[in-house]
């Protein structure tokens, strides 16, 4: 599911970002028929794999192989398309250049950003519908002091359109905690929750200068929805 967001990078905001090369950042999550992730733990697995690749030693270090599809990609929209795929698809989709991050059930491949039209032959075949997901049990109450990924508990979106936005909102918490901060939540495996919030906690959220996600509006809801808010504990009061 394709989900831009009107947030500026960290290092560049231009005034048309529309005008700048385009990249799209490819999440696979693997859907086998008789083994399908839950819907909460493939949320939360989208999230840590956009974390795991944003910390990546080939994105971060100065001469790494990713870093400057990285930056470009970050230059302009920020573009994440979640993909499914089962048996021989995913095992051709693991022998591309990416990381496989992995939770409770749900297996989510991220790969570095490519340009909005040249996907590889491998992954622009895959389908983006279909990832529709249940939940196995409801979701526990997220243990204190760990990152929660709130949704907005007055949209409905399909499992892969959320679980680019709940990668855009671990996103916008990555660029706004300083490099310890972000050493500290690496160490943790990028502990977080997604949850969705209640609607008189989601008033009080989109008050609080946490980071929101806006979604552009091209799929499944209306321009400039609030989709997640990202309330990483190191963030509150920042």
């Amino acid at each position: 599911m394709t989900s831009p967001f009107d947030a500026p990078s960290p290092a560049t905001a231009p005034i048309d970002r529309d005008a700048n090369a385009q990249y799209v950042l490819p999440l696979v999550v693997r859907m086998e028929r008789a083994t399908p992730p839950g819907r909460t733990d493939a949320l939360e697995t989208s999230a840590r794999a956009v974390l795991t690749l944003l910390s990546d030693p080939r994105v971060t270090g100065a001469d790494g192989e990713w870093a400057e599809r990285v930056a470009a990609w970050e230059d302009a929209r920020i573009r994440k398309v979640v993909r499914r795929a089962r048996g021989g698809e995913w095992r051709k989709a693991g022998e591309l250049p990416g990381i496989t991050v992995t939770g409770e059930s749900a297996e989510v491949r991220v790969f570095p950003p490519v340009p909005l039209d040249g996907w590889p032959k491998e992954l622009a075949k895959l389908q983006v519908s279909g990832t529709d997901l249940d939940e196995a049990a409801p979701p526990v109450a997220p243990a204190a002091g760990v990152p929660v990924l709130w949704l907005n508990p007055e949209l409905e979106m399909s499992a892969g359109k959320t679980m680019a936005q709940t990668g855009h909102a671990a996103q916008l918490a990555w660029w706004r905690l300083d490099e310890a901060q972000r050493k500290e939540w690496a160490e943790s495996g990028f502990a977080l929750a997604v949850r969705t919030a209640a609607p008189a906690a989601w008033a009080e959220l989109t008050a609080s200068g946490l980071p929101l996600v806006q979604d552009a509006g091209f799929t499944e809801i209306a321009p400039g929805s609030s989709t997640v808010i990202a309330d990483h504990p190191a963030l509150r009061g920042a």
